[in-house]
């Protein structure tokens, strides 16, 4: 892999599930890490549900190799989040990290 692929800074962020006062909860997001990464589309598929068209974006992102990188985080790209689907390591290498992506509207 050229370095050069990664060329985009993505937040990774951990949710944190707090108690409304009300017997419910809230979820909050704390910055664990940026990373330099790649990103590539994959599919994009409407979805009708509700009386409402949704579109599902999946994208397949790639890091540098990290021992510590947990599949219930999410990505930040700007004003764009991705919800993580599966974290593939290629050949088990530990060299890069594959994330397979849905990003969320």
């Amino acid at each position: 892999m050229q370095s050069g692929q990664l060329n985009k800074r993505i937040t990774w962020q951990a949710s944190t599930k707090i108690s409304d006062g009300m017997g419910g909860f809230d979820v909050s997001y704390t910055d664990v890490c940026t990373t330099w990464s790649a990103i590539w589309p994959i599919s994009a598929n409407e979805q009708i549900q509700s009386m409402q068209t949704d579109m599902i974006i999946t994208h397949r992102i790639r890091i540098v190799y990290r021992s510590t990188f947990s599949p219930s985080w999410r990505g930040n790209f700007g004003n764009r989040y991705f919800n993580i689907v599966s974290i593939l390591n290629p050949n088990e290498k530990n060299e890069v990290l594959d994330i397979m992506a849905k990003e969320s509207t």
